[in-house]
């Protein structure tokens, strides 16, 4: 697969796909900050991916990102019981794209205290 971003969770602390963990997709500004209106928005979906048609299409130029990921939300929605706020409620992933004909996979292991992001190999 080349070009385009793919989002895959994995909630490490329950050993299973974080089905339903909200995610956003927003640019960066020239400064770095995010912009709106959301390039991408939705829940992972049972294959640990966020499905979204913007991610694999011509809307991911060069430049800057930020894939933000509602970690205490999703943990209150598992029934899980999470500080108020939790220890981790939006976790921010900021990246930059060089080369568009290279695909970037961004995967996100997590528990209500800790995560991991990385570029991993498509």
């Amino acid at each position: 697969m080349a070009g385009g971003i793919s989002i895959h969770c994995v909630d490490v602390a329950n050993g299973q796909l974080a089905v339903g963990l909200r995610v956003e997709l927003r640019r960066l500004s020239p400064q770095g900050e995010p912009l709106l209106p959301l390039l991408a928005e939705g829940r992972i979906a049972d294959n640990g991916l966020l499905q979204h048609p913007v991610l694999m299409s011509e809307a991911i130029i060069a430049g800057g990102y930020e894939v933000m990921f509602d970690v205490g939300g999703y943990y209150r929605a598992r029934g899980d019981v999470v500080p108020a706020p939790a220890f981790l409620e939006r976790v921010p992933y900021r990246f930059h794209i060089a080369d568009t004909a290279q695909h970037y996979h961004l995967p996100f292991k997590f528990t209500a205290w800790g995560f991991s992001l990385f570029r991993g190999g498509a």
